[in-house]
């Protein structure tokens, strides 16, 4: 083996890194949920192990636990395991900048020597302690220049005794990046500071630790090692001291331990975990080794031990000794002087970054949820911080519907990060339907059509495939619909494949075509207490509402105890909502009749939904702006309904704000006004008496409502209502003034 030439400028390899794929990963989820513009400096871990190979050096490795946990990690992840033989712990510092123009701003070329220089001005600062990380700094930018510069960290702990106690610290790095979360691709460097000795330290002796040391020496000099690289206690310890005894036997002490180990007779040698597999140099680590003897003990000649292993046991045949001789001026023994630094990793021979793209290597889906969770998590940054995100993604939406308005809202969800759709529908699509609902294609309209509800979640997957979709195939039962004796079964059902849908979900959206199929959903929501979304369209309006809690607040049991409960009180069945407020209306709550038969014996036009185009896109939009807003306002589906500028929305206004009950649109006057309604107590859905009769007779009252069309007029008291309505007279009195009319109004 060569051996390098005596007297000669003792020569140390560089380190090298390594950043593992999910380092990126980690700090990608970490600069979205936590970090967002702070740009800190964070703390970091690194690893690195003695060189095993002797073709092959080590490298400091970056991986996914080298980032501190996430908030929501907090409790359950714990600090960085210690005592791994392959696996020593380096401290380092992370600066990851916010725009790509910032990071090539960096004056990287002088970094550390400009920091060093700096230092000269400081006086009195030098007990910095090792986990006050937040205080310093890693670039030269006039905007960072207020933090204590990172090559001080080493200076002072090699003068404050720190390195002696935890001598990882003067393996020290740090990183530098930006992270392009858009494209996947991730700019950075390392610095591995390294304090520069001036005149530089000479080579006095390097050869194998074989040829250095006895047979006797040599063999109980791995035993040692072997024993202290397999003690949890010491095996990531990457400094120690060789002390060997005038018998040849050998110990292992850690650096603190230097004043026990000065007994005559015996070899004293500095001895360090090289990650460097070359002959003839040793591996960067010992630089700051060499500084830190020289500055506590004032030694000029230095026998140092490169430790290297093979196969998991010490190999003295590969591991380096060598003697150093240093000439460092006396002012290095002041602890105001602080050198020079070095440590800018090279890439390829060239100071020049890296950068690495994930895009490629990352499966297409999971592409697709990063960049679709992108702008809603970058909206929390500055906007909404208290955007809740896991609300949404959590929540299961039943869209009712899947034509005009069911494809805008199936898409308006996934654009907030819904990932559970629901879409039911037993229509085909139709030539027709591509311009206006946007997830067909042409392709959709062949061979008769495909039905709706499975064409759309095909392309809802298409879209996004990390979406949960699942489409139904059914027809909604629906008043003024009789159903004959041959298809009970088959609407029994239906009703309860419904039934079982809406107690599944969470929100349901109602966007059928007709008013009498908004029936049965918005009783069986009622009945759930189910948060409700409708969206029904004119030729140039459109009505969008949140349907208020159900008169069941408490409960939505329907087996015998809740039964006994409810013949026994009654009075949980009211106008008003848990919190003693009025309950707001649902759908049907302003109607005077009861839905009938819609489609029958229409013409051509009456038959389809004739809309102007840009109708459907804006109520869709204004629907799932609703269902989001209630899912983050503290009160939920009990919520009030909030009008723009009154007093009360000022008081408690929301991050999202305000939550209206009603919006109605009209495109011909280009208006669109807030109305609050609410419940009625003859409403034929969810009154009090039509919920209480349902959960009586359950199915029974279902089908006698769909074959009998004044059945839930008679049961709610609207046919007497219309009686009484058309027997009132009124006795208009012209010749009465104005203050009479006031007093003598009457409310309806």
């Amino acid at each position: 083996m060569a051996q390098q030439e005596s007297g000669a400028v003792l020569q140390f390899a560089p380190f090298q890194s390594s950043v593992d794929e999910g380092f990126w990963h980690r700090l990608s989820s970490l600069k979205l949920n936590k970090l967002g513009i702070d740009d800190s400096p964070i703390s970091i871990t690194g690893f690195y192990a003695p060189c095993s190979h002797s073709q092959v050096s080590n490298h400091l490795t970056l991986l996914a636990e080298s980032l501190p946990p996430e908030p929501s990690e907090q409790s359950s992840t714990q600090s960085i395991s210690r005592g791994n033989r392959n696996r020593c712990s380096v401290p380092g510092i992370l600066y990851n900048t916010n725009t790509l123009e910032s990071f090539h701003a960096l004056d990287k070329q002088s970094l550390l020597k400009a920091e060093a220089e700096k230092l000269i001005v400081l006086k009195g600062a030098l007990k910095v302690h090792l986990g006050s990380r937040h205080n310093h700094c890693l670039v030269v930018a006039p905007h960072l220049q207020r933090h204590v510069p990172y090559c001080k960290d080493i200076w002072n702990d090699i003068h404050s005794g720190k390195a002696e106690e935890d001598s990882s610290v003067l393996s020290r790095f740090l990183l530098i990046s930006f992270a392009d979360l858009k494209k996947w691709s991730f700019h950075y460097w390392f610095a591995f500071p390294a304090l520069v000795l001036d005149p530089p330290a000479t080579l006095v002796d390097l050869k194998p630790a074989s040829r250095w040391f006895s047979l006797e020496e040599a063999e109980s000099l791995s035993a040692a090692c072997n024993e202290w690289r397999n003690s949890s206690s010491t095996a990531d310890v990457p400094f120690f001291l060789v002390n060997i005894a005038p018998n040849s036997h050998a110990t292992i002490k850690h650096v603190k331990d230097w004043e026990a180990c000065q007994e005559d007779g015996h070899k004293l040698l500095f001895g360090f975990y090289d990650p460097c597999h070359l002959p003839k140099n040793p591996g960067w680590p010992l630089r700051n080794f060499l500084l830190l003897i020289y500055s506590r003990w004032n030694m000029k000649k230095v026998k140092f031990l490169c430790y290297r292993e093979s196969r998991g046991f010490a190999d003295l045949g590969l591991s380096l000794v060598g003697e150093a001789q240093i000439l460092a001026p006396q002012e290095w023994r002041d602890e105001q002087h602080v050198p020079n630094a070095v440590g800018w990793e090279l890439n390829r021979g060239k100071k020049v970054y890296r950068c690495i793209s994930l895009a490629k290597s990352m499966d297409p889906t999971r592409l697709a949820v990063s960049a679709a969770d992108l702008n809603l998590k970058l909206m929390r940054w500055r906007a909404l911080p208290s955007l809740n995100l896991n609300i949404l993604s959590t929540r299961k939406c039943l869209l009712l519907g899947a034509g005009t308005l069911g494809c805008q809202v199936a898409r308006m969800l996934m654009a907030w990060g819904v990932r559970k759709i629901t879409l039911l529908d037993n229509g085909k699509v139709a030539m027709s339907n591509p311009l206006r609902q946007s997830l067909y294609t042409l392709d959709n309209c062949l061979n008769g059509g495909e039905f709706k509800a499975l064409a759309a979640v095909n392309s809802l997957k298409q879209i996004f495939p990390a979406v949960e979709a699942e489409g139904v195939v059914m027809a909604i039962p629906m008043p003024g619909h009789p159903v004959s004796s041959q298809e009970v079964e088959s609407v029994l059902d239906d009703c309860r494949r419904l039934c079982e849908l809406i107690e599944s979900h969470d929100a349901v959206f109602l966007l059928t075509d007709t008013r009498e199929s908004r029936w049965l959903p918005t009783l069986l929501c009622a009945n759930t207490n189910k948060l409700t979304i409708t969206a029904a369209l004119g030729f140039d309006s459109f009505l969008v509402m949140r349907h208020g809690a159900g008169p069941f607040s408490s409960t939505t049991d329907n087996g015998a105890e809740a039964m006994n409960a409810l013949s026994a009180d009654m009075s949980k069945f009211s106008l008003t909502d848990r919190d003693g407020g009025q309950r707001l209306g649902c759908y049907f709550c302003n109607d005077v009749v009861a839905p009938v038969d819609s489609t029958s014996n229409r013409t051509l036009d009456q038959q389809c939904t004739v809309t102007r185009p840009g109708l459907a896109p804006i109520a869709s939009a204004l629907a799932v702006e609703l269902l989001v807003g209630i899912l983050h306002h503290p009160h939920g589906i009990y919520a009030e309904g909030e009008i723009a500028n009154s007093s009360s929305n000022r008081i408690n206004e929301q991050p999202l704000g305000i939550l209206p009950h009603q919006i109605r649109g009209s495109l011909a006057q280009f208006s669109q006004m807030i109305l609050v309604g609410h419940s009625s107590n003859s409403c034929t859905a969810c009154c009090d008496t039509v919920v209480s009769e349902f959960r009586k007779r359950g199915m029974d009252f279902i089908l006698q409502a769909i074959n009998h069309p004044t059945y839930l007029e008679d049961l709610t008291g609207l046919t007497e209502l219309m009686k009484s309505a058309s027997s009132f007279n009124l006795d208009w009195d012209n010749e009465s003034d104005a203050e009479d009319n006031v007093d003598d109004c009457v409310e309806i």
